[in-house]
C-alpha cells in the first residue's frame, strides 16, 4: 500500500473517531472503542515489511502484536447484531423508516466495513510478508498460513464476544484470561469458530480476487 493511502486511512480514522465521540449516544458508544481496536492491527501491519525491521525478534514481536489485535477487525461484523436494540421492525413486520435507526445503521456499517476490508488486506499482507521473508514466497504455504491465522482470529472473536475478553486484558491480567481460554473449548464454541472461519475465508477470498484482478490489470 502506498504511503499516501496509509496517511489517508490514518486521517479518516482520526476524523471518524472524533465524529463518533461527539455524535454517538448510548447504547452505541461501544462503537468508538471497537473501531479503535479494529484499526490497531491495520496500523501495526503498516510497520511490517519484507526487509524491515531487520532484527528478526523485533519483526516477530510486531507480527505477534498484530495477531493479538487482528481479531478486533472482523469482530465488528458481530456488532451488527446490536442494531436489534433499535427495534427495526414495526408492528406490521416491515422495516421501520426511522431516520434515527438508519443513521445508526450507517455508523455501524461504516466502522464494520472499514475495519473488516482493511483487516483482510492486513491479513493478506502480513501472511505474504512472512512467506516472502521466511518461506521463499511459497503461495501454498501462504494459503495455509492464512487459514491458520483466520482460525485463530475466529477463536479471538469468540473470546471477545462471549467471554467479554478484550485484547488489552491479555496485558493487564493474563493469568485470569488464560484460565478462561483453557476452559472455553466446547462443541458449541467450535461450531461458532468454524462458522466465523468460513465467513472470513469467503470474504477474504473475494477481496483477494479483486486485489489480484487489479494487480494483473496494472501489470499489463
Amino acid at each position: 500500500m502506498k504511503i499516501s493511502a496509509r496517511w489517508q486511512i490514518r486521517g479518516f480514522v482520526v476524523l471518524w473517531l472524533l465524529f463518533l465521540w461527539g455524535f454517538v449516544k448510548a447504547p452505541f458508544t461501544f462503537l468508538i472503542l471497537n473501531t479503535f481496536l479494529g484499526y490497531l492491527p491495520i496500523e501495526f501491519s503498516f510497520h511490517i515489511h519484507r526487509d524491515k525491521p531487520k532484527n528478526g525478534l523485533l519483526f516477530w514481536a510486531l507480527v505477534i502484536l498484530w495477531l493479538l489485535f487482528y481479531p478486533n477487525a472482523p469482530y465488528l461484523l458481530t456488532d451488527l447484531f446490536h442494531l436489534s436494540l433499535l427495534n427495526p421492525y414495526g408492528y406490521d413486520g416491515l422495516l421501520r423508516l426511522s431516520l434515527h435507526m438508519w443513521v445508526y445503521f450507517t455508523l455501524v456499517l461504516i466502522s464494520a466495513l472499514f475495519c473488516v476490508i482493511l483487516g483482510f488486506w492486513s491479513l493478506n499482507y502480513v501472511a505474504g510478508t512472512i512467506t516472502e521473508r521466511y518461506l521463499h514466497g511459497n503461495h501454498w504455504l501462504q494459503a495455509v498460513l492464512v487459514l491458520i491465522l483466520t482460525f485463530l482470529s475466529s477463536v479471538g472473536i469468540y473470546a471477545g464476544r462471549f467471554l467479554r475478553i478484550h485484547t488489552v486484558y491479555l496485558f493487564i491480567s493474563p493469568e485470569i484470561i488464560t484460565q478462561r481460554l483453557i476452559h472455553m473449548w466446547t462443541p458449541t464454541m467450535l461450531v461458532f469458530v468454524g462458522l466465523m472461519t468460513v465467513i472470513q475465508l469467503v470474504a477474504y477470498w473475494l477481496s483477494h480476487l479483486v486485489y489480484r484482478q487489479q494487480l494483473d490489470r496494472t501489470l499489463k
